[in-house]
């Protein structure tokens, strides 16, 4: 039955790597639709209520995009991902950096351990970096040159 079908990449199984990745940008769709509503750090500004409900909403859509990117190997998504783990990264350094300590106590109503958020931050942005990595050497996965997803 395989005989018939012409030998390009398009053919080619999902590596295991492809199917993690793609389960794991679901779960970033979920995680941040779930954050609709609550305070968001960018770039060292807290953005709260509408601004906030707006960069929810377009995080969502790009990562929705990003999922759905890697179901359909685009070769967009590939630089995509890169770029958006990039974002996430300098996102994530900034708002360690710039994003005042007693600022977030005040918005989360609680008090926060500076030691276990530099190191939770630093964990993240080491962890960006592998799947980064991961995205990086699995580019020959994504066949389809199609800059439409549908």
């Amino acid at each position: 039955m395989t005989e018939d079908l012409p030998d390009t990449g398009e053919y080619r199984p999902r590596s295991q790597a492809m199917v993690m990745l793609t389960g794991l940008y679901l779960f970033l769709l979920l995680m941040t639709v779930m954050s609709y509503g609550q305070p968001v750090p960018l770039f060292g500004f807290l953005l709260e209520d509408t601004p906030a409900r707006i960069f929810i909403v377009v995080d969502s859509l790009v990562c929705l995009h990003l999922f759905l990117g890697l179901l359909k190997r685009q070769r967009l998504t590939w630089y995509l991902l890169l770029i958006y783990n990039g974002y996430e990264i300098l996102n994530t350094l900034l708002n360690l950096w710039l994003v005042p300590h007693k600022e977030l106590e005040r918005l989360l109503e609680r008090q926060i351990d500076p030691g276990g958020m530099l190191v939770s931050n630093l964990v993240t942005v080491g962890i960006l970096l592998w799947i980064s990595w991961v995205i990086r050497r699995q580019r020959e996965q994504f066949t389809n040159h199609s800059p439409y997803l549908f």
